[in-house]
C-alpha cells in the first residue's frame, strides 16, 4: 500500500543532502568501519543525557541527524545503524531516552512484553517522556550538535526512530522548524492518539517532509491514523509518504528484535533494506 501526498513540482525540486555533503566534503561516502563513534553527554533542563555521537573521520561538516531508539535503546543496534547512515556523510546523534532514570540501554531485549512486571518496567523508564520533556530534549540536542565543528549548520538536521521514537521525531520536528526539515518514523507507535497532545497534532507546528512505514498488524488495529496522517500533512502543505508494509510486524526494522509470540523472527531483512532505503531517499530531498 502506497500513499503520498499530491505535491507541487517546486516542493519536489530538492536539494540534495548527500550532494551538500559532496560538496562541502569533497569525499565520497566512507565505509561504516571508518566512523568516529564517541560517548558523549549532553546537559538537558532534566540532568545529563548520555549520548553517542558518529560521523566519518575528518573534519567534514556534514548535516546532522538525530536518531531516535526504540524501547531498547542506546544499544549496539542503534550504534550500527547510526554508522551506517553516518557513512554516507552525516553526523549522527542517539541519545539515551531513559536518561532521566538510568543509563544506556535502560532495558534488555529480553523483556516480556506479556509479563506485567516487565511491562511496569517500561512504564517507569517512559513516563518521564512526556510530549514536552520530548520537545524540551530534542532542542537541546539540535543546539548540541549545532555547536559541533563537524555540524554543517547551514544544512536542514534529519530525524528518524523506531518503536516510540517514531512520535519523537515529529515532536522534534514541532519544536525545532527551522533546523528539522526531514523526518522518518518506522513501526512508530503513538502517532495518532485521542489526546491533545498527540504528535499529529503537532503537524502545523513542522517545515519536515516525513516519510512513514507502517506495520501490517500496527496499521489492523488503527487503519484510520495512516488516513489522519496523510490528512495533516496535507493541510500543512507539508510532503508525506505513507507506506503500509504488507507481512511485516511492529519492529520488522530493528535486527536485534525479539521473536514474536509464535517464536518467529519479527525482523525482516528484505523489507528493513527497502525502508532504509527510503530514508536514504528522504534525507536527499529537502525543500528550496
Amino acid at each position: 500500500m502506497n500513499e503520498a501526498n499530491t505535491i507541487s513540482r517546486r516542493e519536489f525540486t530538492a536539494l540534495s543532502l548527500a550532494a551538500g555533503v559532496t560538496a562541502v566534503s569533497g569525499a565520497a561516502a566512507a565505509t561504516v568501519a571508518d566512523m568516529q563513534d564517541s560517548d558523549v553527554v549532553i546537559t538537558t533542563p532534566d540532568g545529563s543525557c548520555d549520548a553517542a555521537l558518529i560521523h566519518p573521520k575528518g573534519k567534514g561538516p556534514w548535516p546532522a541527524v538525530i536518531l531516535f531508539a526504540d524501547v531498547f535503546g542506546l544499544r549496539p543496534t542503534m550504534r550500527d545503524m547510526a554508522k551506517r547512515l553516518a557513512s554516507n556523510g552525516y553526523v549522527v546523534l542517539v541519545p539515551n531516552p531513559f536518561y532521566r532514570t538510568t543509563k544506556a540501554p535502560g532495558i534488555s531485549t529480553d523483556i516480556n512484553f506479556s509479563n506485567p512486571a516487565d511491562m511496569a518496567k517500561i512504564g517507569k523508564l517512559r513516563a518521564p517522556l512526556t510530549s514536552d520533556a520530548v520537545m524540551s530534549d530534542a532542542t537541546t540536542y539540535v543546539k548540541f550538535l549545532d555547536s559541533q565543528p563537524e555540524v554543517h549548520k547551514k544544512a536542514a538536521m534529519g530525524v528518524f526512530g523506531y518503536c516510540m521514537g517514531g512520535p519523537m521525531t515529529m515532536q522534534a520536528a514541532a519544536a525545532n522548524p527551522g533546523r528539522i526539515g526531514a523526518g522518518a518514523s518506522f513501526h512508530g507507535g503513538g502517532l495518532v492518539t485521542d489526546k491533545p497532545d498527540s504528535p499529529y497534532l503537532l503537524v502545523p507546528k513542522m517545515k519536515a517532509q516525513y516519510y512513514f512505514a507502517v506495520a501490517m498488524n500496527d496499521d489492523a488495529r488503527q487503519p484510520d491514523a495512516k488516513t489522519k496522517l496523510d490528512e495533516a500533512f496535507k493541510a500543512a502543505s507539508l510532503p508525506a509518504k505513507i507506506e503500509v508494509y504488507d507481512g511485516c510486524l511492529h519492529g520488522w526494522c530493528v535486527k536485534d528484535m525479539p521473536n514474536g509470540p509464535d517464536g518467529k523472527p519479527i525482523y525482516n531483512e528484505a523489507q528493513a533494506e527497502r525502508a532504509w532505503g527510503e530514508l536514504i531517499a528522504l534525507y536527499k530531498r529537502v525543500p528550496v
